[in-house]
């Protein structure tokens, strides 16, 4: 694996950066937003109305963006190339809980959200797929492994149209931030060479 951290990458409409402190206040606003948070957030239900709260969330997200050039870090902040807009966030992580149990920084879980006004443009698949093909063709990690709530098509839709897949075995229930009861999870998964396998096939039906 090699710590490369995260580099700018550009696609076809968006550039992705490392966090600055100069997009996020903008944000925080977006992941204030219910429909954004309802199921991204898994920070202890405690903190909720100190999430709502910039003055207490700035240092925070200022801490954030101090560490955001550090080699083992993948985290974006997602502009519009057109505009300059900073439309979301996308991250791939270490995760304990969706490997298993198991401490493997070869193994990453991703996490994203686009502000709701941009949704349905395609920019999350456009984002994560230029964020996995940097992971696996230049970080060299081995495999992802993440979730999405059942009730939450629309996340694990589009993690299959990644080429993710399901764990038909196993499901498991989250404690997500502003959800009073726990909810259903997927669990899904693909390694280095069945993502890559899946690139091909795509690329050949083109």
């Amino acid at each position: 694996m090699n710590l490369l951290g995260s580099k700018t990458i550009e696609t076809e409409r968006l550039i992705l950066k490392a966090p600055t402190m100069k997009e996020q206040k903008k944000l925080w606003e977006i992941l204030m937003i219910p429909e954004v948070n309802r199921y991204y957030l898994t920070i202890n239900k405690k903190y909720r109305e100190n999430l709502k709260n910039w003055e207490k969330q700035e240092k925070i997200y200022q801490e954030k963006a101090n560490t955001a050039l550090e080699k083992d870090k993948f985290e974006w902040s997602i502009f519009l190339k057109e505009t300059g807009e900073c439309i979301g966030q996308i991250n791939a992580h270490t995760s304990k809980k969706e490997n298993y149990d198991k401490e493997n920084d070869e193994v990453k879980s991703l996490g994203w959200f686009i502000a709701p006004k941009h949704q349905g443009n395609g920019y999350a698949t456009e984002a994560a797929n230029a964020m996995l093909d940097y992971l696996f063709n230049e970080v060299e990690i081995t495999e992802i492994r993440t979730s999405a709530a059942i009730c939450n098509p629309p996340s694990w839709r589009l993690m299959e149209k990644l080429g993710l897949i399901r764990d038909l075995n196993k499901t498991y229930f989250n404690q997500y931030t502003f959800i009073d009861e726990d909810i259903e999870c997927y669990f899904y998964g693909v390694t280095k060479e069945e993502y890559l396998n899946f690139n091909k096939k795509n690329i050949s039906k083109g």
